[in-house]
């Protein structure tokens, strides 16, 4: 796992050092060249400063010292050396006018030569002694900075890490909970780099608080609604054991029978709406024919239908594909349509109608039942809500797992009484489908 702290250290240590490298390099660089020029105008200073008598020759002479950094000779006007002042120094026996760099056996020299009357004079230095001063003087320069590298190195990890410190704190604040503990993080006083992120996960927190909190009131309510329907079917069960003829043992076990198919329903309808809850399930989105799902969906019920005595019809069907996920859609249709039928008397009508409008993609169900109390419209879609007074049997599932569904495509549900009795069930898409929230996707 990599170090945030150490990164930047590596990083901010290594920037100064190479910054020193090449504030040594220049230093060198920029003492050379001014050791050349003062060098440069010593030597043709001394030059000149030379009598242009002739000299008597000198007796051969022994190698520099280095610390006698100047040779000086002097020839005649016919090429006789009359004087040089070492004369085993190894520097050219020639005099060239003007500057010149030259390398020997004894190194590279500076060489200047210069007409004097009717002498030549040459003054020659090693250039390793211009190069030993640049040297000294780019170390006295860097010197201090090679001293404060360490006390620098220590100043950036501290710095590092007072920098660093809320994200620790942050830490350790969230080490500190249990999976419970949902609250949002302490957001105060935090660097600029840092809020974003303690923002981001109060949010996350926010919304996982939300879906627990959606969980626990989905588990409280179906651990309600089925305990009444489990403690029926075990009296039912022990009505139809104590029965003593063979009429109320029948009538025992029928009763028996339809207690297990409500429960049946309402189990299968939990499951239905626990998979259509955002992030149960992973659900691809396709491109889906909404009029193919609702001519499916009606011939499904027509059988049942016929059965209670109630004309079902796919009254318009206009082409329409949008994009869903069309195993979710189906359910959606079906709880439509099995709503209608299951509180629109014999005999009924219930007609279905897909069609694109002005405003938005429309899937419509018309029932000729009793409607809904106008004070009572905002609340079926709730969970296990169910109209007081009502005699049919029901989970109080459908239009909640109806408004789930429509929820997850971008879509609206809307429920109104019909002026000529029955309630109409109006499903609203959007004619550009916006990628709503849906499963994993």
């Amino acid at each position: 796992m990599r170090s945030i702290r150490k990164t930047l250290l590596y990083w901010l240590t290594g920037s100064l050092a190479i910054g020193i490298a090449l504030t040594a390099a220049l230093t060198y660089r920029q003492a050379r060249q001014d050791a050349n020029e003062i060098f440069d105008y010593q030597m043709q200073q001394m030059a000149l400063s030379l009598p242009s008598q002739a000299f008597s020759p000198l007796a051969p002479g022994r190698a520099p010292d280095p610390a006698e950094n100047i040779v000086i000779q002097i020839w005649d006007n016919n090429g006789l050396r009359i004087y040089g002042s070492h004369i085993e120094a190894g520097v050219p026996q020639w005099a060239e006018l003007g500057f010149s760099s030259v390398h020997t056996a004894n190194g590279d020299w500076r060489v200047y030569g210069a007409q004097l009357g009717e002498t030549v004079v040459q003054i020659a230095q090693p250039l390793n002694v211009r190069r030993l001063l640049a040297a000294s003087i780019a170390l006295r320069t860097i010197a201090p900075l090679l001293l404060l590298f360490p006390i620098m190195a220590i100043l950036t990890w501290l710095a590092v890490g007072r920098g660093l410190a809320p994200i620790l704190r942050v830490t350790k604040e969230v080490q500190r909970r249990d999976a419970h503990a949902l609250s949002p993080l302490e957001n105060q006083n935090l660097p600029a780099e840092i809020a974003p992120l303690v923002s981001a996960l109060n949010d996350l927190l926010a919304r996982l608080d939300t879906s627990i909190a959606a969980q626990r009131d989905f588990v409280a309510d179906a651990a309600h609604e089925l305990r009444s329907p489990l403690t029926a079917l075990q009296l039912q069960a022990q009505l139809a054991e104590r029965a003593s003829t063979e009429e109320d043992r029948q009538s025992s076990f029928t009763s028996l029978k339809a207690g297990l198919s409500r429960i049946q329903h309402l189990i299968q309808q939990l499951l239905t709406l626990a998979r259509q809850e955002p992030g149960a399930f992973p659900q691809n989105r396709d491109p889906v024919r909404l009029d193919e799902i609702a001519r499916s969906a009606v011939s499904d019920f027509a059988l049942q239908a016929t059965e209670r005595g109630i004309d079902l019809g796919l009254e318009q069907a206009e082409e329409i594909t949008l994009t869903g996920h069309a195993d979710a859609l189906r359910i959606l249709m079906g709880n439509l349509i099995d709503n209608a039928l299951r509180y629109t008397p014999a005999p009924g009508r219930i007609d279905v109608l897909v069609r694109r409008t002005d405003q938005a993609i429309e899937l419509l169900v018309n029932d000729s039942g009793p409607g809904i109390p106008e004070e009572e419209l905002p609340r079926v879609r709730d969970r296990f809500y169910r109209v007081a007074g009502t005699e049919t049997q029901g989970s109080g599932l459908g239009l909640a797992i109806v408004q789930q569904i429509a929820v997850a495509h971008g879509a609206t549900l809307e429920l109104a009484n019909r002026p000529e009795g029955g309630l109409a069930a109006r499903v609203l898409f959007p004619l550009a489908p916006v990628q709503a929230r849906m499963g994993n996707s």
